[in-house]
C-alpha cells in the first residue's frame, strides 16, 4: 500500500470527473443515464452495466471506494500488470452486476408472481408499481399506499418495486474483488480499521467485511447503513476470488497481457 499505480490513477481520475459532472451538470439526468436499473425498468440502458461503476452517490461514497482501490488495487497492478489488471477489475464489476440483477429478478418475480396468482393482470401489476413509484417520488420520503388483496405479504410486493425501482451506484462491486484478490495474494498483510485501531490480517479481516455483507443481504439489516447493494458486494467478490484463485494456481503469464 505505497505508490499509487498509473491504471489506478487513470481509473480515480474518471470516477472523480463522473462525480464533478454529476455536480456540476445535470445531476438528475445523467444518474438516470448512468446508474445501473432492473432490465425490465426502462430506464434501463446497455451500457449501464459499465457505467455505473464510475456513479456515486456522495462524497464519502467516492472517498472510501477510491481509497480501496488504491491501497489494495496498486499492489494488485504492480503484481499482475495493467491489462490483466483492468481485465481483472470489470470483470469483477460485471460479476457484481450479475449477482445483483439476478438477485433483483428474484425479488421481483417473487412479487409479480405472487400478485399474478391472486388475479392480476400483468398491465394492472405494472400500473400498481408506476402508481407507487409516482407517491415515492412526489412524497420525497418513499412512503406509499396501495391496494393489496387481503394476506397478501407486504414485503413481496415492497421487494418487487425496489427490485424494479431502484438503481445501484458504484464502483464497491469492483473494489470487492480487488479486495478478495488482496486478501488471496497478500493474506498477512495487517490491515487497520479507522473505528477499530487494531491491526487485523487480511485473512481475517477481508472474510469478516463479507460476512457483514451477506447477513445483511439475507436479513436487510445493515450495520453501516441503508441503500447498500451488498448482493453487488458478494458478486464481486465471488468473481474476483475465482479469477485471482485460478491466477495464482496456474501462475498465468503476464506476457499474455501485455
Amino acid at each position: 500500500m505505497g505508490r499509487i499505480t498509473e491504471t489506478i490513477k487513470v481509473l480515480i481520475i474518471i470516477n472523480v470527473i463522473f462525480f464533478l459532472g454529476t455536480m456540476l451538470l445535470d445531476g438528475d439526468l445523467l444518474y438516470k443515464l448512468f446508474s445501473l436499473y432492473y432490465f425490465e425498468n426502462p430506464n434501463f440502458q446497455f451500457w449501464q452495466p459499465i457505467t455505473h461503476m464510475f456513479m456515486h452517490g456522495g462524497l464519502f461514497h467516492l472517498i472510501f471506494n477510491m481509497y480501496a482501490l488504491w491501497a489494495f488495487g496498486s499492489p494488485l497492478e504492480m503484481q499482475w500488470g495493467r491489462n490483466k489488471f483492468l481485465f481483472f477489475y470489470f470483470s469483477a464489476g460485471l460479476g457484481a452486476f450479475l449477482i445483483h440483477t439476478l438477485v433483483n429478478y428474484y425479488y421481483f418475480k417473487t412479487g409479480f408472481d405472487a400478485l399474478t396468482a391472486a388475479g392480476y393482470a400483468d398491465a394492472q401489476i405494472f400500473e400498481m408499481i408506476n402508481d407507487v413509484i409516482r407517491q415515492a417520488t412526489s412524497s420525497g420520503s418513499g412512503n406509499y399506499q396501495v391496494n393489496l388483496p387481503e394476506g397478501f405479504p407486504v414485503s413481496d410486493f415492497s421487494g418487487m418495486v425496489d427490485a424494479y425501482y431502484s438503481r445501484a451506484v458504484g464502483a464497491s462491486g469492483a473494489v470487492y474483488g480487488v479486495l478478495v484478490a488482496f486478501g488471496l495474494l497478500y493474506p498477512n498483510a495487517e490491515l487497520m480499521l479507522l473505528f477499530f485501531p487494531v491491526p487485523i490480517k487480511a485473512k481475517y479481516f477481508i472474510p469478516g467485511l463479507l460476512l457483514l455483507d451477506l447477513f445483511s443481504g439475507v436479513t436487510g439489516f445493515s450495520l453501516f447503513g441503508q441503500n447498500i447493494a451488498n448482493w453487488a458486494h458478494i458478486g464481486g467478490a465471488i468473481f474476483g476470488f475465482i479469477m485471482a484463485y485460478y491466477w495464482k494456481k496456474n501462475s498465468m503469464n503476464n506476457t499474455r497481457w501485455n
